[in-house]
């Protein structure tokens, strides 16, 4: 054992405590007597033990009142019910008030120092379970937003104030800015961080495929149906949902949407069962939700029930000053997981994507390291392994949509209109790449 497992004995024999004191004793563990509740309890207000072996039967508060009290004091102990009159009925009500095990006397010391055994194994698994925890979150905060501009400060500041609360988010921001990474941030430092982060893609989903994803369904509610399947709802109980292109759900959706967000609950496609799922929502857009609203697209009531807090993510030409941070971050990913020693930048080659306006964000710097490790030779990156044009001039741009538009033209036409490259490209997948295709009415060009 890696640390020494402390036992409490209640019982109101005195050959009883002092038989199971020795026992426990010679086996090496740190052993203490009560000879009633009253005296258990307040022994276990001064101290903690991590196992409690306690009669049933005693004057006064009997052992199953005891063990109510002892769940409130010390909720982590394993307390297990000792009995010379044991039944069904106690045994079962022991066991639902939070015993670990009963025991009947008189006692095989082999079967009990058995229990007591599998006993500090579960105490082990428990301490070793928070370190994981611990690790847990230092591991998820290790991809965290990455920079040090004022922009990205205040993003990191609204992050750990809106972490601690169950409020709905909205994260706003051009495609490739990190929104997801932002709603793992809050998550990964809230109360919920021990329960799943369901992430589902509204955009790549038709209605129908996006309900049955969402609130799941019933075997044989639709053809292909072959058995019962949770939805996201259900699978993100006691945890956070992220649900990313908001702005694209149908009008249907949205009532759907908004019945489940204020009710907290939901029927599965081709059910009747009402399921309850306790939820925090989080969403993400690059589209101007309030503007959708004010022309009838979006509704109201619902955008008003999700943007309870509204966060900002800058795009990358607004915090250049990241960039270095970014591409050290970067390389030495890439350089890791293709199993290659570290690279380093030119000056050169750092200064041209410093000047670059990256229409595609951090996702295209992303992209653009990754292949200039892949093309480049020696030990440093050089400004012939990134893919940047040294005539490249970037025309100006009015609207966002128009600096999209023109980024995923140029994508496609790279890849000589190949969907499936062009979308591993734009690190979107190709149902997204399809409808960035239908909104700008894009064309080949012979």
């Amino acid at each position: 054992m890696t640390k020494k497992i402390s036992i409490l004995v209640v019982d109101d024999e005195r050959s009883v405590r002092d038989s199971l004191f020795n026992w426990f004793i010679e086996d090496g563990y740190h052993v203490d007597c009560a000879e009633d509740a009253k005296k258990a309890l307040s022994i276990l207000e001064a101290e903690s033990f991590d196992i409690v072996l306690a009669d049933i039967k005693m004057p006064g508060m009997d052992g199953l009142e005891m063990l109510k009290r002892i769940k409130t004091i010390q909720k982590d102990a394993i307390v297990i019910m000792m009995t010379a009159f044991a039944t069904v009925e106690t045994a079962v009500q022991a066991l639902k008030d939070g015993a670990f095990d009963y025991v009947t006397k008189p006692f095989d010391p082999d079967d009990l120092s058995h229990l007591i055994r599998n006993a500090s194994k579960q105490i082990s698994l428990m301490d070793e379970n928070e370190v994981l925890k611990d690790k847990v979150v230092s591991l998820e905060n290790v991809e965290d937003l990455i920079g040090e501009s004022e922009a990205m400060m205040q993003v990191l500041r609204e992050v750990e104030s809106v972490a601690q609360s169950n409020a709905s988010v909205i994260i706003t921001g051009e495609s490739g800015t990190g929104k997801e990474l932002v709603a793992r941030a809050i998550h990964a430092n809230s109360p919920r961080r021990y329960f799943p982060l369901v992430s589902v893609h509204c955009g790549a989903l038709s209605e129908s495929l996006l309900e049955s994803e969402l609130f799941g369904h019933e075997k044989g509610a639709f053809t292909g149906a072959v058995y019962n399947r949770k939805g996201r709802f259900e699978m993100a109980d006691s945890g956070t949902i992220f649900l990313d292109e908001i702005a694209t759900i149908s009008s249907k959706m949205q009532v759907e949407l908004l019945r489940v967000l204020e009710s907290k609950s939901f029927v599965r496609v081709g059910g009747n069962k009402e399921i309850k799922s306790d939820f925090r929502v989080i969403c993400a857009t690059n589209r101007d939700l309030k503007a959708m609203v004010d022309n009838g697209v979006f509704r109201e009531d619902l955008y008003y029930r999700l943007n309870v807090v509204n966060i900002q993510v800058p795009p990358l030409r607004e915090r250049t000053e990241d960039i270095p941070l970014l591409v050290d971050y970067f390389i030495k990913k890439y350089c890791t997981t293709m199993n290659r020693p570290i690279m380093t930048i030119d000056p050169a080659a750092l200064k041209r994507l410093e000047e670059f306006p990256f229409p595609g964000n951090i996702r295209e710097l992303e992209n653009m390291i990754e292949r200039a490790i892949v093309v480049g030779n020696g030990k440093k990156i050089t400004l012939k392994d990134l893919p940047i044009e040294k005539s490249e001039a970037m025309p100006a741009f009015e609207s966002l949509d128009e600096l999209e538009k023109h980024h995923v033209l140029q994508i496609l036409n790279k890849y000589n209109w190949n969907i499936s490259a062009s979308a591993k490209a734009l690190k979107v997948d190709r149902v997204t790449l399809y409808n960035k295709i239908k909104k700008y009415q894009l064309k080949q060009t012979k």
